[in-house]
């Protein structure tokens, strides 16, 4: 049985610090890995990025990303701006930690639907920066953590 989502392969980790140059050398050197490249979410003309269902275009972040694990499982690691968003309501709210586990999906828009019939609340999404695909984050009470839900287009 798939569940809610039609999957239930966890695709991300996602932790919001900081300071992600300091976090992303801590975790490679935990992990003993290369330390990946920090990247910026992207401009606002492609991210389109909206949180609580408002256009953010003052929402940013820098990211940087291990893969882990068979099939692509990666940790993120999320450094937010000043501006309101997910991940700057979760800094100040929980201070650095877990912020969110990720799905790999196809045709979002109706596994978000799914998601929010069964209680779960879009509170963020936007477009990934070069424009391949799209993240979509639901507030999931029940579950006590936010689901994102990521769809790459083309796949």
């Amino acid at each position: 049985m798939a569940g809610v989502l039609g999957t239930h392969t966890v695709a991300q980790v996602g932790f919001i610090v900081k300071d992600v140059e300091a976090s992303k050398r801590k975790w490679a050197a935990f992990l003993g890995m290369e330390v990946p490249p920090t990247q910026p979410i992207g401009d606002y003309a492609v991210t389109q990025t909206t949180f609580q269902g408002e256009p953010a275009p003052e929402s940013y972040c820098w990211m940087a990303f291990f893969d882990v694990g068979p099939g692509a499982l990666q940790i993120e690691l999320i450094q937010p701006n000043e501006k309101p968003s997910t991940w700057r309501n979760f800094l100040e709210e929980h201070g650095e930690g877990m912020h969110h586990i990720a799905f790999q999906v196809q045709d979002s828009g109706r596994k978000v639907e799914a998601a929010q019939a069964h209680g779960l609340k879009l509170v963020q999404r936007g477009i990934y920066g070069d424009g391949s695909g799209e993240y979509n984050y639901l507030d999931a009470p029940e579950l006590n953590c936010i689901i994102e839900l990521l769809e790459s287009y083309g796949k």
